[in-house]
């Protein structure tokens, strides 16, 4: 990468122009957060990828040439790593210890054919789950519904150039379906079981049918990013979510992205242990801003608190046992804070 890129790189653009999350950068809200080190993913539950790290990483990047320089800048990052990007760095370093000087890409081209043989049968299966749930539906609305599954079945088992049908447009592809009143709820449960469709966040195979399709450099930095921190709004912007601190999560980047619009409850489904997550989550938070890291918002943890509970529809109750400071308290020394810079 040449070193000009490498100076436009920063913690806000980074996830815009590498993992596609829209909103990244929009708001300085979230600077606070991004500042925070050794912090929990609440929905993932690995140590998030500090932002500072992001330029290093880059130069080192610039660097490697051989698929074992790769697999030696990645290992300081290897216990971060989500199970999708810590199982493909397992099958990078086998690859190294005979085939030191090829590159990432051609590993992931020689188990290419397997992975998407096994790919094409997890969207199978969800696509057959999906059908199972039409059949609360109307005649109609069912129909229309598996007129949809059936073409996406079509180009799975098809030999065409396209390996796979596109999970985005087969979502989009739902909202065309209009249901009739009482079965609203049930066409949400389709919707959101549609969302287990396997991506390169969700299902080793995915990665592998994906990447196998990009270079090197792209490969080595999608196994980084996706551990590296994001400013994810609790309630989404597309449903009137605020960009405040108060509606902010710093998570990983895979942990947001795969989300999507998601409703929180149906993610927890997802992941059940996001409940044990948000909750370590907020304790390195406190950590944080008992050691002077988030002056000006000590009132983060109460307003969060509140904001994840009615957004879980009450599956999520952090305790705040730890925090040094009162509701009153925290409120307080946020005013101060505010009264000196107002001062300057």
């Amino acid at each position: 990468m040449p070193s000009d890129r490498i100076k436009r790189i920063t913690p806000q653009n980074y996830l815009k122009y590498y993992y596609d999350i829209p909103y990244e950068g929009k708001t300085s809200a979230g600077k606070p957060l991004r500042r925070l080190k050794d912090i929990t993913c609440p929905y993932r539950g690995i140590k998030i990828i500090p932002s500072s790290t992001i330029k290093k990483f880059e130069k080192g990047l610039s660097e490697c040439i051989t698929a074992e320089d790769c697999v030696k800048l990645l290992y300081g990052y290897r216990n971060n790593m989500l199970p999708v990007e810590k199982a493909i760095y397992a099958i990078f370093g086998d690859f190294v210890r005979l085939n030191p000087e090829d590159n990432l890409q051609n590993c992931l081209m020689m188990i290419r054919t397997n992975c998407l043989t096994r790919l094409k049968l997890e969207e199978m299966e969800v696509l057959d789950d999906v059908d199972m749930l039409t059949r609360k539906l109307s005649a109609q609305t069912a129909l229309n519904i598996r007129a949809k599954t059936t073409k996406c079945r079509q180009i799975i088992l098809s030999n065409s150039e396209q390996d796979t049908f596109k999970r985005k447009i087969f979502l989009s592809s739902l909202e065309e379906v209009i249901p009739k009143e009482n079965e609203k709820e049930i066409f949400r449960d389709i919707k959101n079981k549609a969302l287990f469709l396997p991506t390169s966040e969700s299902s080793r195979n995915a990665f592998v049918v994906k990447y196998s399709k990009r270079n090197q450099t792209e490969i080595a930095r999608r196994l980084f990013i996706a551990s590296t921190g994001s400013i994810e709004h609790v309630t989404p912007a597309s449903n009137g979510g605020k960009n405040c601190i108060g509606n902010f999560l710093l998570t990983s980047a895979s942990g947001n992205r795969y989300r999507e619009n998601m409703p929180l409850p149906d993610y927890i489904k997802r992941y059940p242990k996001i409940t044990q997550y948000m909750q370590e989550y907020i304790e390195d938070v406190i950590r944080e801003i008992h050691e002077g890291n988030m002056t000006g918002n000590e009132t983060y943890p109460y307003k969060i608190k509140n904001k994840l509970y009615e957004e879980s529809e009450g599956r999520i109750l952090i305790s705040l046992s730890s925090y040094e400071y009162s509701e009153e308290e925290a409120a307080k020394a946020v005013e101060a804070y505010e009264n000196r810079w107002n001062c300057k």
